[in-house]
């Protein structure tokens, strides 16, 4: 027994303790990747409706019925998104016989600076050829069509999931307040009342990030694209909606689409209009990185520089184009909601370590409102219910 309980048993025990949580953890996460369909169309569906929740809430104060009031929403949503589709659709396939003249132009442009610029680089054209014929022959091939016959199955997986986003979306919409009510009747005291804490808590950062993030894609496209539009860039309306898209990925993407516009300026106007977008990019990025995101995200990301650019890379590795967007504002709820059932973190201003790297204004719990902490404390004292008994026959049991 004394094997056990010295410093190198405790070490043990806490490593064997270890392996089986992160073995749970592998356990569910093969789960979920095996029904990766129905956890994206339901983690899509949740951000969407902690978006728009609030419409439905306030048309409900004002005497509307949830089915009404969320089947309002929910058809000006799906308009809305509907129309943002159509419109980037109807925009990139009417830009496309230019996109593809200035694709050309670029290879040309390229193949001359590889050849006979002021560094030329000994490449062989032939080389070039043959490495074309060689992407010739792939697409011809039988793994090319196995990879046209996966690609289709995934949009069939796609077309899945957002049919069942959709479905999932409207209930959300119209019985949330319900089914979270439902999770929280299982729980009680101190553990209702952490639960329900951080239910609001995620609802509020997602509704927050999306709202926010929108406004500052949003921005950020219109005026990127006065820019180029000014410089006589092409394809305005394409790379304007590459801009917008990219916004959801924090850093990366914004980073992306600047290298995208910059590269379009110059193939068709040179390399001066290219140095002018990566000045617009810059400018423009940089006023919303120092006054438009606090401003309009305020404390909803609270989340590092560094720490945006790891989880990004671990979602893009993971879950790829689903997994980049959907890695921040998740680590955001994380974070947020551990800061519930923990207290480890000593937040504030500290005299030898200095002010607070997190919560440089009021702290997480400091910013719930007083309904809410009102809640929390009567769910705290909520006493144990007593237990139903069967009716009996001597109680007039129906049947009796």
């Amino acid at each position: 027994m004394k094997l056990w309980t010295d410093a190198l048993g405790r070490a043990a025990v806490r490593g064997v303790q270890l392996l089986v949580l992160i073995a749970v953890a592998a356990v569910v996460f093969y789960v979920l990747v095996a029904v990766k369909v129905v956890v994206l169309a339901v983690l899509v569906a949740l951000i969407l409706a902690s978006a728009v929740r609030p419409l439905v809430s306030a048309l409900e104060r004002h005497g509307w019925h949830s089915a009404p009031a969320a089947a309002v929403v929910f058809l000006s949503l799906l308009l809305l998104l509907g129309g943002v589709v159509t419109g980037v659709v109807l925009g990139i396939r009417g830009s496309l016989p230019d996109l593809t003249a200035a694709a050309a132009s670029g290879w040309r442009q390229l193949q001359d600076l590889v050849h006979g610029g002021p560094l030329p680089v000994p490449l062989d054209p032939g080389t070039v050829n043959d490495a074309l014929s060689q992407v010739g022959d792939y697409l011809k091939s039988a793994t090319a069509r196995n990879s046209a016959i996966t690609g289709l199955s995934v949009a069939a997986e796609v077309l899945t999931g957002t049919v069942l986003m959709v479905i999932v979306l409207f209930f959300f919409l119209k019985d949330g307040p319900r089914l979270w009510a439902f999770v929280l009747r299982w729980f009680r005291g101190s553990t209702r009342a952490r639960l329900a804490e951080s239910g609001d808590r995620a609802v509020g950062i997602l509704g927050g990030y999306v709202r926010g993030i929108s406004l500052i894609a949003t921005v950020d496209a219109v005026l990127i694209g006065i820019g180029l539009l000014i410089v006589g860039v092409p394809l305005v309306i394409p790379l304007t909606v590459v801009m917008f898209l990219s916004a959801y990925v924090p850093i990366v993407g914004a980073i992306t689409a600047g290298a995208v516009a910059a590269l379009v300026a110059l193939v068709a106007k040179g390399p001066l209009a290219a140095l002018i977008v990566v000045g617009v990019v810059f400018v423009v990025h940089h006023v919303e990185g120092y006054f438009l995101h606090p401003v309009v995200m305020g404390h909803t990301l609270s989340l590092h520089g560094l720490v945006v650019l790891l989880v990004l890379a671990a979602g893009s590795i993971l879950g790829g184009v689903a997994g980049a967007v959907l890695a921040v504002p998740l680590t955001a709820v994380g974070w947020g909601v551990l800061q519930v059932w923990t207290d480890r973190y000593q937040s504030g201003d500290d005299p030898v370590l200095g002010p607070d790297p997190v919560h440089r204004g009021k702290g997480v719990a400091e910013r719930v409102s007083r309904a809410q902490r009102w809640k929390y404390q009567l769910m705290r004292r909520q006493a144990r219910p007593p237990r139903a008994v069967a009716p009996t026959e001597h109680d007039g049991a129906p049947g009796a």
